[in-house]
C-alpha cells in the first residue's frame, strides 16, 4: 500500500496531466489554473474545497474520486462519468463550464449551482437535484428520468425536455417561456 501525498493550500498552474495516472493524492484548499486532465486517470484521489479555473477534464477517469466543495469555473468536463465518484465526498458548483455528454446517474447534487453551463446530452437519470439552480444553461438532449427536481430552478434554463410524470417536480420553478419543455410529450402547440 502506498502512502497518500497531501497537498494543502497550493496552486497548480498550467500543469499537463493528460493521459497520465495521478493516484494516492489528497488536495485540500488547492487551486488549479489552466491544467489539463484530458483522458487522465485520477481514480481514488480526493479534492476538498478546491477551485478549478480554465481546466480541461474531458474523458477523465474519476472512479472513487472525492470532490467535496469543488468549484469549477470556465472548465471543460466533457464525457465525465461522475456517477463513479466517491458518494461521500460529492459536492460541486459550476460556472461557465461545458459538461456535455457527462453522467451524474444516481448521484446526489442537492442545491448544486450550474451557472451559464452547457449540459448537452448529460445524464441526470435517478439523480437528486433538489434545490439545484440551472441559470442560463443549455440542456439540449439532457436526460431526466426518475430524477428528483423538487425546488429546482429552471427559470433561466433552455432546451430541456422533462416528463412531469416520470420525475418529481414539486415546487420546481419554470418560466412561461420554457414551459414547452414540460409539455413536449403531449404534442401541444404553444405560441
Amino acid at each position: 500500500m502506498s502512502d497518500i501525498v497531501i497537498h494543502e493550500n497550493k496552486e497548480f498552474s498550467g500543469v499537463d496531466y493528460s493521459e497520465k495516472k495521478l493516484r494516492d493524492r489528497s488536495f485540500i484548499k488547492c487551486k488549479f489554473v489552466g491544467c489539463n486532465f484530458t483522458k487522465s486517470d485520477i481514480r481514488g484521489n480526493d479534492f476538498e474545497t478546491c477551485e478549478f479555473i480554465c481546466c480541461n477534464f474531458s474523458l477523465t477517469v474519476v472512479g472513487g474520486t472525492g470532490f467535496r466543495n469543488a468549484h469549477f469555473k470556465e472548465s471543460k468536463l466533457l464525457g465525465v462519468n461522475f456517477s463513479e465518484c466517491n458518494k461521500f465526498m460529492f459536492s460541486f458548483a459550476f460556472d461557465d463550464c461545458y459538461l456535455d455528454y457527462s453522467s451524474f446517474f444516481g448521484t446526489k447534487l442537492k442545491k448544486t449551482n450550474f451557472n451559464r453551463c452547457s449540459l448537452k446530452e448529460t445524464d441526470f437519470s435517478e439523480t437528486d437535484l433538489s434545490g439545484a439552480v440551472f441559470l442560463d444553461c443549455d440542456l439540449t438532449g439532457t436526460h431526466f428520468s426518475k430524477t428528483i427536481l423538487e425546488k429546482a430552478d429552471f427559470r433561466m434554463a433552455k432546451n430541456f425536455t422533462i416528463d412531469p410524470e416520470n420525475n418529481k417536480l414539486k415546487h420546481a420553478k419554470f418560466s412561461a417561456f420554457n414551459l414547452d419543455g414540460l409539455l413536449y410529450k403531449y404534442q401541444i402547440i404553444i405560441e
